[in-house]
């Protein structure tokens, strides 16, 4: 998984990248909050990121509110890094957009573990997304499914938009996944099979 990592003060940003090199990300680097903008308006953008409070040019609240203001994309999950600690501070950080908060100089363990609740919940929204297009994939069916539907008088084939004729059963099936189990019902039990209509009836 891609992280960006925008921090000014280039022994943190150094040790920011060994840390996340080890844990298998790929990092990618920005030495002030414009360079980090800039990242992230790209196209394919980290969906985590790791911001300094204090940087030139941009500072990690001005990123935040910057990212919030972006429509239309994935989620990115924010964790500001700083070293102020008072609860004033994180008010304004998470009121800011950021999602969470680590203390400079940061403990290693706490930011892993951080950065895996930034890893579920990225996944959650994933799975919500595949789940929506699941959703819109099954409506749009449907609704082609109600459409007229050109149907032969006689042998009750249906013909598709490429004008092929298709067997009711396949052509349900390639549509919306509806699976048949044939029989014969009674009206066309002594059309089909007249003598063992009447053993039945016998």
């Amino acid at each position: 998984m891609k992280i960006l990592v925008a921090e000014d003060n280039i022994i943190s940003r150094r040790l920011l990248e060994s840390a996340l090199n080890n844990w298998g990300y790929e990092v990618i680097s920005a030495h002030d909050g414009a360079e980090a903008w800039e990242h992230l308006q790209q196209e394919g953008a980290p969906s985590l990121a790791i911001l300094d409070w204090m940087m030139p040019h941009l500072t990690g609240l001005d990123l935040c509110h910057r990212i919030r203001s972006l429509k239309g994309r994935l989620y990115t999950y924010i964790i500001l890094l700083t070293a102020r600690d008072d609860k004033q501070d994180l008010v304004m950080a998470l009121d800011a957009g950021a999602d969470d908060f680590v203390i400079k100089p940061f403990n290693p363990g706490e930011l892993r573990s951080r950065l895996r609740v930034g890893e579920r919940i990225l996944a959650l929204e994933q799975s919500l997304i595949n789940k929506v297009t699941e959703l819109e994939q099954a409506v749009a069916q449907v609704k082609q499914l109600k459409e007229l539907l050109p149907i032969c008088m006689y042998c009750k084939k249906i013909r598709d938009d490429q004008n092929y004729w298709h067997q009711v059963e396949h052509y349900l099936y390639d549509h919306a996944g509806t699976d048949f189990s044939h029989g014969i019902c009674p009206e066309c039990l002594p059309q089909v099979m007249p003598a063992n209509s009447k053993a039945m009836e016998g």
